[in-house]
């Protein structure tokens, strides 16, 4: 049972929501979508899976970011930089590789908490985590018609963060640990993978369609 919960400092979940927010703009640019189009990627990428975090899973009245106009501001800073500095920021690859990184083990472990809390069973809180993660990316692919990257075999990304949800919730109730604890790990679980993916080259496989015999 969580026993302090983890929360996010304003001042990073803030800055996360812009960073993810210009990523979504910039894939308007490159699709070039007008500024209404570019507008909705950002918000979608930002804000995405704590709406569907919210929204869907937990249903506890209006989804925390739209009680709160400062996320809704870090969304439109987020977009125009996108769009007004989208030269820059491809520049800062690195920079925004690992602030994704860190995001994702955050998201995943602040949203599998929140579904702890709401009652949920472990298996649905590590759902919920992983969504909340990745929910954003998703609908971004899918407004803009795309295969949805966490879909593709490749890199450890949605695997990254449910291993890191799956840690949190194991040490947190399972083996009573404290909860900053268990947070700790399940975010370094996530970056560990995730960095591996990248730097070692471990990748998902492919299922395929094996031909068979008459």
């Amino acid at each position: 049972m969580v026993d302090a919960p983890f929360q996010l400092p304003l001042a990073v979940d803030l800055g996360a929501v812009a960073l993810f927010a210009a990523t979504g703009a910039m894939v308007a640019r490159q699709k070039r979508y007008d500024l209404v189009g570019a507008a909705v990627l950002a918000l979608v990428t930002g804000l995405g899976g704590a709406l569907l975090r919210d929204g869907i899973f937990l249903q506890a009245g209006p989804p925390a970011a739209l009680r709160d106009g400062r996320y809704l501001a870090a969304v439109l800073a987020g977009a125009a930089a996108g769009v007004l500095f989208a030269g820059v920021l491809h520049r800062l690859r690195l920079v925004i590789l690992v602030a994704d990184a860190v995001g994702l083990g955050l998201y995943g472990v602040y949203g599998a908490q929140r579904a702890i809390l709401a009652d949920l069973p472990l298996l649905s809180a590590v759902l919920v985590g992983t969504v909340n993660a990745v929910g954003g990316g998703i609908l971004r692919d899918v407004l803009v018609r795309e295969e949805p990257l966490i879909f593709r075999s490749g890199q450890f990304y949605a695997l990254a963060a449910m291993a890191g949800c799956a840690a949190f919730v194991l040490v947190d109730v399972t083996l009573a640990q404290p909860t900053p604890l268990a947070a700790g790990l399940g975010v370094a679980v996530t970056l560990a993978l995730r960095f591996g993916s990248i730097r070692l080259g471990w990748r998902t496989g492919e299922l395929r369609d094996e031909a068979t015999g008459p």
